[in-house]
């Protein structure tokens, strides 16, 4: 019995949620005492480098159906893996793909299931014990999962991708894919931007920035700091930024190792979808803004004074690494 990774690739490209789950899957398997294996299902560019990140092995599914996503099809399809390889830990991203997916393949399988995962789980006896949080990140449970097979999605920056190895071989694995039942006419997506879940920093900001002309100094910031940008609900609506940017109960639930949220009051709705951060840091001139009860570190001050500011001393910080 092994652990089966499914590596989502996006346009034939493997992206760091990808090499996150490829090291919590390695990890658990070291874990159980087994192997660790990688899925891919789909077209995709070097599925050896996987092996990088702990596969020993890769399997790849390749059929007609499979051109477009379709999530009946696609959990279909790793549930056949899954028998076909022998696993009995079935590990994913939990990622908008991970989420649609997840519950079908356990209920394949017959599989208990966690969503979310924050941590690598623990062994008790035959049952594995994996953490996430709940209530909106504001506590975190431990769930023990009793069943033989056993699906788990892991929360994005939950684990760091380590290469432990060097490639892996890769063999292609014969399935019946059913067809889909949706069809997709278009498919549209941001280019050139880190995807929010995958940022291990990012900046955001609110209608403390009073309107779209203001957002120059939020890109910028976050340039010199290698950081994705984001925004509260509010500024999405209101046409400032776009809403692929929305962080929060209602868009993006992110957990970066930096978040620094600007003119933000921390509504709890803001809050539920970013509380999971490492590290918050809350600008903002209203001392009592309830998001400062939630920061690490706070500055109570006019974000068009104390950002530009921000962005000379890490200018002049970097002007010294160099």
């Amino acid at each position: 019995m092994s652990v089966l990774v499914f590596a989502e690739a996006t346009q034939g490209q493997f992206k760091k949620a990808a090499f996150e789950a490829l090291t919590y899957g390695r990890q658990t398997a070291e874990l159980l005492g087994t192997a660790c294996h990688a899925l891919v299902l789909g077209p995709a560019d070097n599925l050896a480098q996987l092996g990088r990140y702990g596969a020993q092995k890769v399997w790849h599914v390749t059929h007609d159906h499979l051109a477009s996503f379709d999530s009946q099809s696609w959990a279909a399809a790793i549930a056949q893996a899954a028998e076909k390889t022998g696993a009995s830990v079935v590990i994913m991203s939990h990622t908008s793909t991970g989420k649609s997916i997840a519950g079908r393949v356990a209920i394949r399988l017959g599989a208990g299931s966690v969503s979310g995962a924050s941590q690598v789980p623990s062994l008790e006896g035959n049952e594995l014990h994996v953490v996430k949080p709940v209530f909106s990140g504001k506590a975190y449970a431990t769930f023990a999962i009793k069943t033989e097979k056993k699906v788990i999605s892991v929360m994005g920056n939950a684990v760091r991708p380590e290469e432990v190895g060097g490639e892996a071989p890769v063999e292609q694995l014969s399935i019946e894919v059913p067809a889909p039942r949706v069809q997709v006419v278009e498919v549209q997506r941001v280019e050139g931007q880190v995807p929010l879940p995958e940022a291990e920093i990012v900046v955001s900001g609110g209608r403390g920035l009073k309107g779209p002309e203001n957002w120059g100094m939020i890109e910028e910031l976050a340039k010199v700091l290698g950081a994705a940008t984001a925004c509260s609900r509010p500024v999405a609506d209101a046409g400032w930024r776009p809403h692929h940017e929305h962080v929060g109960q209602t868009g993006i639930a992110i957990r970066p190792n930096l978040y620094i949220a600007i003119g933000i009051s921390g509504a709890i709705q803001h809050l539920a979808g970013v509380n999971n951060s490492k590290v918050i840091v809350v600008i903002n001139k209203d001392p009592e803004a309830p998001f400062f009860k939630a920061a690490d570190y706070g500055v109570v001050g006019d974000a068009f004074e104390v950002v530009p500011r921000l962005i000379e001393a890490i200018k002049r910080f970097k002007a010294q690494q160099n």
